[in-house]
Order: structure tokens, then sequence, then C-alpha cells
């Protein structure tokens, strides 16, 4: 669902991402581990069509990022770091002007459907600007599913949550991901070892490690992390 290969993205003379390639299924849910500054938030921005790399290349779907980015975009289901929210919108509002502009069938009804499944249906009347950072967290999983993509490109999606908040997101991220390719990124382990079976660690823009979870806990992950990515600012 995920191809990437031989990825390099140039900022001046700053190397953010150096042939950079792996793959990523149907009904994998993978953790994108690295140090603040790997290039975790720059390669999706590639995967997504927002940025284009500077050599190599990658396909979601099987569409090319640089041939088919309309149909790159409608596969994908996108929740950058920063949640950029309406807050001056209404949950509801805001989720129908969502499928609207992602030309969803039965808009109506499926806005239903994610208020059920991400759990707002008791914010569903407020506006985005009222609601605690855990909720308006769940109006941009919504707002990403919404158009029933075939893949998820979550960055960073459970920073700052509360514990419950942070159950609640784990279990739909992996519930979602029984059925969808879902690539999350992230620097905290024990978010790799809830949702993912498999970690890709990156530093330095460059692909260190890439295995699966079963069998790695928390803090094995943690000390391979810190051995792989040593001495990167």
């Amino acid at each position: 669902m995920i191809e990437v290969k031989s990825i390099t993205k140039l900022y001046g003379e700053q190397r953010a991402l150096d042939d950079v390639s792996f793959s990523v299924g149907r009904g994998e849910i993978v953790g994108l581990l690295g140090p603040n500054g790997a290039g975790k938030s720059t390669l999706m921005k590639i995967l997504t069509c927002y940025i284009p790399p500077t050599d190599g290349n990658a396909s979601v779907c099987g569409h090319s990022i640089f041939d088919d980015t309309l149909a790159v975009r409608r596969s994908i289901g996108y929740l950058p770091e920063h949640n950029p929210l309406y807050l001056d919108m209404y949950v509801r509002e805001y989720l129908r002007m969502a499928a609207g502009l992602s030309g969803t069938k039965n808009a109506a009804t499926r806005v239903n459907e994610m208020i059920e499944l991400t759990g707002l249906a008791p914010e569903a009347s407020k506006r985005i600007g009222q609601l605690s950072k855990g909720y308006r967290q769940r109006v941009g999983l919504a707002q990403a599913l919404v158009h029933d993509p075939e893949v998820l490109i979550l960055d960073e999606p459970t920073t700052g949550l509360d514990p419950n908040q942070l159950e609640f997101i784990r279990s739909l991220i992996r519930k979602v991901g029984q059925k969808k390719t879902v690539l999350l990124s992230t620097h905290i382990m024990q978010e790799v070892e809830a949702m993912c079976s498999r970690a890709i660690i990156i530093s330095n823009g460059r692909i260190v490690a890439d295995e699966s979870t079963d069998g790695l806990n928390a803090s094995r992950l943690t000390e391979q992390f810190h051995r792989l990515t040593i001495g990167q600012a």
C-alpha cells in the first residue's frame, strides 16, 4: 500500500532524508520512530504530496507521488502533528465540510458513523474551540477517516493526551488498522509497543532499523533506540 524507494530530501546543504526505502502493507500498523529532527515529518509530508522529494520516488496504493498526486491524496487520511482545525466551527459542521471537500458519498451518514466511531457524540454539537485536546484529536481522526481512505498517516497522534484519552486513541488506531494501512510517527516507545506491529527507526534522515515488534517490549525498544540514534542532536 505504501512503497518508498530511495527517497532523499535536501534543504540547502542539509540532508533531511537520505536514501530512505521501505514498504508497508494492508493491515500493518507501522511506527516511525526517531528523535526530533530525524526526518519523520518530512517523510510524511512527501508521502501526502505536500512537498516533493529531491530524489527517489514513492507510491501509495499504486499511485505515484509524482504522476498521480490527486489519487494519492484521495487514498490517504492525514493527521498532522499540529492538528489544523477551524476552532469556530461546530464538530458536526466541520466533519460535513471535510466530507464534502473529499467528495464522500452519503456524507451525512458517513459523518454520523465517524462521530460514533471516535466517541464524539457527547461533543458533536459544540464548537471545536470548546473541546479538550483529546477530543480535538478525535475530531482530527474523524476528519482523516471520513472519506474512508485505504491509508492513514498520523504524525504524533497521541502527544499530550491524558491517560483515558490516550487509551481511547490507541484502541481506535488498532481497530481501524485491522483493515487499513497505518503509518504513525512517535518518539514514545510505549506507543509503538501498544499499537504497532512493526517499528522503523530513523536517525539523521536514514533508516537504522526495521523490524517486527513481536516480543519487543518498550524497555528493549528504548535500549535499541538509544543505541542506534546516539549522537543525533
